[in-house]
This record gives structure tokens, sequence and C-alpha cells, in this order.
């Protein structure tokens, strides 16, 4: 008995070493910084992912272009990521609907996560120029050119993008 205790005690220490902490990173955002979970968004995004993509019907277009998101102005980073932001809370995650209870969950997941950097930056009192704003209203106008659950489907597609732009922001605590 007490040889067994003894080895599950070690099996927890070393299973407790093994897990990693939930680190936050520092996003940089101009004069401002928000703490963020990349590797979290990550994990839930990968669980999706794959049936995100494969849903999307619409392969011809683009909402969210890499040179979109790699064009953002000096000083419009933080007004950028606002509305980005917004534009998933608002529009994408409210709109999308998967029939797999763990897909629900985890775009719930990212859904308040996003909630949740969204009031960090809501802080900062970003500045948005003009620029910036036609950048979003493109985004907004490509995406109600489709139907709503089609849309909803390729922009949660295209959240590689903005994972991938929030994972270049980063500094690690």
């Amino acid at each position: 008995m007490k040889m067994l205790l003894g080895c599950s005690l070690c099996l927890l220490l070393l299973l407790s070493c093994l897990s990693k902490p939930a680190e936050s990173r520092t996003v940089h955002l101009d004069s401002c910084s928000v703490k963020v979970h990349t590797h979290e968004l990550r994990k839930y995004y990968s669980t999706i992912r794959s049936d995100v993509v494969a849903g999307d019907s619409e392969i011809g277009v683009k909402l969210l272009d890499r040179s979109l998101i790699k064009g953002v102005q000096e000083g419009q980073t933080c007004c950028f990521m606002h509305l980005v932001l917004r534009f998933y809370v608002e529009r994408v995650f409210n709109n999308y609907a998967s029939t797999e209870p763990q897909q629900q969950r985890s775009s719930s997941a990212l859904a308040n996560a996003f909630v949740s950097i969204r009031r960090d930056i809501h802080k900062c009192h970003c500045q948005c120029g003009e620029e910036t704003q036609r950048k979003i209203d493109s985004l907004h106008a490509e995406f109600i050119k489709l139907q709503i659950s089609q849309a909803a489907q390729k922009a949660m597609g295209e959240l590689d993008t903005v994972l991938e732009w929030l994972e270049g922001l980063e500094k690690e605590n």
C-alpha cells in the first residue's frame, strides 16, 4: 500500500512539473500594452480550425487578407486591433454555429477571450485614422456580401491570420 501511495505521489509531482502555467504575453499596441494568452487562443482555434476551413464554401472570397494586416500604419495598431476584435465579437462569433459540443465550447472560449482583450484595449483610448477605418470598412463590406452563416464560417477560418499577427506583436513576460 505504501509503495502504491509513493508511486502515486511521484506521478502527481511529475505531472505537475510537466504542466505549464498559463503564460500571458504582452502585446504592444502603439503607446499601450495588453496581456494576451495567445497559446490558449491557438489551442481553442486548433480545435475548430480544420472544420471551419473545410466548411468554407466561398473559396474565392478573402475577408481578412494578410496584406490588410501587414499594411497597418504606424500608430494605428491599437485602433486596428480594437476594430478587428469588435468585428469578431459583434459579427463573427454571434453568427458562427457548430453542431459539435467541443467546437461550441472552443468558439465560446475564443469569443470570451476576445471580449476580455477588447475590454483591456478599450482602456487604451486608441485614436483611429481614416485609412484604418477604411480597411475595417472593406472587411465589413466583404462580410455582408456573403450569406451570414457563410460569412461567419469564412471569418472563423481566417482567424489564423489574426492570431499570427497577434503573435508577431507580443513579447514574453
